[in-house]
């Protein structure tokens, strides 16, 4: 067994791979901070509300008011400076932390693909992604044509588990047997021209698609990894993804989803895509010719490095069972529903009515939830418990410090999953101020009258 690891260890690859993956990735992160900026985005989700929701352990987290901008500035450029390959080890850091914190702001923003981006952009900074075709090979005079293969399938294995498991979590019985929530969803497409009045309202269209969803995120990585169906499988994913961006607004996961599956193809092709990059960019041709020594030496790696990623996909491997260990519906108590891949599974509305009770003189007062957030934060509070605790927290804390004495906070709230009618959802009995957030099960919420069978 060593001996066979050992030989995997020396095997190499083309560096062209990997300097593929970081110029896409640095591109698409630069362009994703542009596009958020220019909707407005960090005005109305990070420096708009007066409150934010934190990420159990990480309430250290604060918004930077105004200088949030700088925030998104400093996280821009450094995915540009990852792009051109200059002072990419500091670059990919400084993104990693600044992309990483924005992300801790507030978590009523979680989405599965910002966490992707936070989990790639910590893997690339154990990865020589610089040693080829990069402003630092440039400045040193030096690049590596070959680096350890295990570099470039760290990056496969990293897409490869993020479709896996976005495949298993398809496994139940809503998505399978019930189309949901795509049957809730795909209706309301009617403005799609030809699709939205036609296939978009059929019952076994929404089940086609629910099926076809699954199987695709199963078989992906395999089709990709095998060469005779790798180009098959390549335009599934440009299909797959663009109609899913079609469907559903969901940024830019779609196109990082399509250039991450170029570096399953072979080297020649990310050789032949960076010789046109230099053609069309001549400057940096003329530069590069002038001054890089390509060297066909492996870059060495360090066995830290090594070890750091074996820890990174061990974690990424076991972490999104975790809700495992948690009884009742994850679907329901959502107790180890996130970072776990879980796409898209669910389509949960709830109403949450707060109750600020003097528990001497039993007096009390109901709470307008729009004093305190914002729409979106009052639509995601509702029907995750998490939220609810941490803003009963808040809101007996407020009132405390205005004057209210002996204050209880009692929550009476209903939620609908899965076009399932609404039922009540936290025990209303329960004074949340009292209840302190923690990894173990939250006792308070109430069970869920269905059962949704899978994994």
């Amino acid at each position: 067994m060593k001996k066979q690891i050992t030989k995997y260890l020396d095997k190499k690859a083309s560096s062209a791979s990997l300097a593929i993956f970081r110029i896409g990735f640095g591109l698409m992160m630069c362009f994703s901070i542009i596009r958020f900026w220019s909707k407005g985005w960090i005005e109305t989700l990070y420096i708009t509300p007066t409150f934010h929701f934190k990420y159990f352990g990480f309430e250290w987290v604060k918004d930077l008011g105004e200088y949030t901008y700088m925030l998104f500035l400093i996280c821009g450029v450094s995915a540009f400076l990852i792009a051109l390959g200059y002072v990419y080890r500091a670059a990919i850091v400084v993104f990693f932390l600044s992309f990483t914190y924005i992300e801790l702001i507030d978590k009523t923003t979680y989405l599965n693909h910002y966490y992707f981006v936070s989990i790639a952009s910590f893997l690339l900074i154990f990865l020589p992604a610089n040693t080829y075709f990069s402003l630092d090979a440039v400045k040193r005079k030096k690049e590596y044509l070959y680096i350890p293969k295990w570099n470039i399938d760290a990056i496969k294995l990293l897409l490869g588990i993020v479709y896996f498991y976005a495949g298993l979590a398809k496994l139940n019985s809503d998505w399978l047997f019930k189309a949901m929530p795509l049957k809730i969803w795909l209706p309301s497409k009617y403005d799609i021209p030809i699709l939205g009045t036609t296939l978009m309202q059929e019952n076994w269209f929404h089940y086609v698609m629910s099926w076809s969803g699954m199987l695709y995120d199963l078989c992906i990585p395999f089709l990709l990894l095998y060469k005779k169906t790798r180009n098959v499988a390549f335009i599934l994913v440009v299909i797959f993804h663009l109609f899913t961006r079609l469907l559903f607004p969901i940024g830019m996961f779609p196109y990082i989803m399509i250039v991450g599956s170029i570096i399953f193809f072979d080297a020649s092709l990310h050789i032949k895509i960076l010789n046109y990059l230099s053609k069309t960019f001549n400057p940096f041709k003329q530069k590069w010719d002038l001054v890089t020594k390509k060297q066909t030496v492996v870059k060495p790696f360090k066995k830290s490095a090594l070890y750091m990623v074996v820890l990174f996909f061990v974690f990424q491997l076991v972490f999104p069972w975790r809700y495992l260990v948690y009884p009742g519906e994850l679907f329901w108590t959502e107790e180890g529903y996130r970072f776990s891949w879980r796409v898209m599974l669910m389509e949960k509305m709830g109403v949450a009515n707060f109750k600020i009770v003097d528990a001497k003189t039993k007096k009390f007062f109901y709470v307008d939830n729009s004093d305190f957030l914002t729409p979106l934060q009052e639509k995601q509070m509702a029907f995750q418990p998490d939220f609810i605790l941490e803003y009963a927290h808040f809101l007996g804390n407020h009132f405390t410090k205005q004057g209210h004495k002996n204050v209880q906070v009692f929550v009476d709230s209903y939620v609908a999953l899965n076009g399932r009618l609404s039922q009540p959802f936290i025990d209303k009995t329960v004074d949340l101020y009292q209840e302190k957030e923690s990894f173990k099960h939250k006792k308070w919420i109430l069970s869920f009258n269905h059962e949704i069978k899978g994994l």
